[in-house]
């Protein structure tokens, strides 16, 4: 259901494959992985190799405790409201892309901020800069193809309203399918289909966000031209790591990158490889699934270097539901079987009842508190990996039932989820003489630990209201939206720890800015 502090734990992991036109087009993009910031590893391979596989001193695991920034979370949203409306789209769409699609209104599928800058992904492909610092003069330069006329125009429609800084799409055939932000150099990534080859290969760019700033987009540089990424081919950015992994469907060859300069620095080539999956210092190759065993290696993320080589027994007639790795922890499980937690340094096995642990939707690893959550039918679970629940959460039932972690964010501490989530009885009570509910979620802040909601952006609050437009301020927005609409289908949610501030992003194309 993976972006930019500094403290090693949480894995983040974007996997983008150049689906088929139709798929996304009509879906709308799911990255296979995505996860919330993270903070930079300290750790060397080498520690994290001994931790990973047995062997030398293991710090212990961190007590399932509240943390002290928990419990300033009531205070820390106090007062939140509605600051800013943004519209990735209007009239002048058209003048800008030469693709019909792009030029209709859809939901906000992908929301990121670095450096004041909030960049809005829409399903259609569009992607938006907008500007939460002071104003730059110097817009949309990187659409190198608009007719000076309508060049003109804009320049002067955005530089008066402060709305908009420019759209990411440089071509007029482009469509923006992900973004990655890579605090490394400080750029923004795009990962992007084109209709001139057919939208079957994924093409990547990366501009400093200072760039951006300026509207300079032609002033960025394409990424890993040399391979071949068309459908089923992908590439994924590890944040944990400082990686990135490519998959060439083509020759079957995986790449690994150094994400700090984009540097290549060794393939895999093995037709029999299923999955590849990252963890902090390693990479765990999972092989075709023989009869009733699939071999597994673990390497080195560093090298490729082999640091152990092991089979897992499975069942033969089930379907494997999934094979994940966390530090020296195996998790298997599949279909109508219990969940084995295998330790790969000594083949301990922990099984957890399938009636208690069912297959979730999605994973996010805990790496600092030694947990993982669990998405599944709405609702969020925290476990360890001694196969215990932990933590169920009290009034935190997820609005979309097909888990999407675009809005889902996780703390960099990692003792806070936002989400956006279904209304409180009290709300869905409001609904009318006949008890329909109405389509307005909140979003809730709960605690990791103990699963309590400490703070809540509802429709039913009456201190929740539009912020007023200080005296003088000519640069903000025009709010169009009231605040019951601004909470209605929320499509994408992103929380920027630096400024305090929620950014969501809705199915008409808008993005709002809560804060105090």
């Amino acid at each position: 259901m993976e972006h930019h502090h500094h403290k090693p734990g949480l894995r983040v992991r974007l996997r983008i494959t150049a689906a088929r036109r139709r798929a996304w087009l009509s879906a709308g993009l799911q990255p296979a992985c995505r996860k919330p910031p993270r903070r930079d590893p300290s750790d060397s391979v080498h520690k994290v190799a001994r931790r990973e596989i047995g062997g030398g001193h293991r710090r212990p695991p961190r007590p399932a405790a509240p943390s002290s920034s928990a419990f300033s979370c009531p205070e820390k949203f106090r007062n939140f409201q509605l600051q800013e409306e943004y519209d990735t789209y209007d009239d002048e769409v058209h003048f800008l892309v030469q693709l019909p699609f792009l030029w209709s209104r859809t939901k906000i599928i992908e929301i990121v901020a670095a450096k004041d800058v909030i960049f809005a992904l829409a399903q259609s492909g569009l992607c938006g800069a907008f500007n939460r610092g002071k104003s730059h003069s110097s817009m949309l330069t990187g659409f190198a193809f608009v007719r000076f006329m309508f060049l003109t125009k804009l320049l002067l429609m955005l530089a008066a309203t402060n709305k908009r800084i420019c759209y990411l799409n440089i071509s007029p055939d482009e469509v923006i399918r992900s973004l990655f932000y890579n605090k490394n150099n400080e750029s923004l990534i795009t990962v992007s289909v084109y209709e001139s080859d057919r939208f079957s290969s994924l093409k990547c760019r990366t501009t400093p966000i200072e760039y951006i700033r300026r509207g300079q987009l032609n002033d960025g540089f394409p990424l890993f031209e040399t391979e071949s990424l068309k459908y089923p081919g992908f590439v994924e950015f590890d944040d944990v790591n400082g990686k990135v992994l490519t998959f060439s469907a083509q020759d079957s060859t995986y790449k690994v990158f150094d994400l700090k300069n984009y540097n290549f620095l060794y393939s895999i080539c093995d037709k029999n490889i299923q999955e590849i999956k990252i963890s902090p210092g390693i990479m765990l190759v999972i092989y075709q699934k023989s009869a009733n065993h699939v071999p597994l290696k673990i390497l080195s993320i560093e090298d490729g270097t082999p640091l152990k080589t092991f089979t897992q027994l499975l069942h033969r007639s089930r379907k494997v539901d999934f094979i994940e790795q966390f530090n020296e922890k195996l998790l298997v499980k599949q279909d109508k079987e219990n969940l084995q937690i295998i330790d790969v340094r000594n083949s301990n096995l922990i099984e957890v009842n399938k009636t208690e642990f069912m297959t979730p939707s999605a994973f996010i690893f805990l790496y600092e508190n030694n947990l993982f959550l669990t998405f599944c039918n709405r609702t969020v679970a925290a476990w360890n990996f001694r196969g215990e629940l932990v933590t169920s959460f009290d009034d935190h039932e997820l609005w979309h039932s097909n888990c999407n972690t675009n809005n889902i964010y996780i703390t960099a501490d990692q003792d806070l989820i936002i989400s956006y989530c279904k209304a409180s009885k009290e709300v869905r009570d409001s609904g009318g003489c006949e008890g329909i509910a109405p389509p307005t979620g909140s979003i809730n802040m709960s605690n990791i630990f103990t699963g309590k909601c400490v703070a809540k952006i509802s429709p039913l609050d009456p201190t929740l209201t539009i912020a007023p437009r200080k005296r003088g301020d000519s640069s903000r927005s025009t709010i169009r939206s009231t605040v019951s609409d601004a909470l209605e289908d929320i499509t994408a949610l992103f929380y920027d720890e630096d400024r305090n501030e929620i950014y969501t992003g809705n199915s008409k194309g808008l993005v709002h800015v809560w804060s105090n």
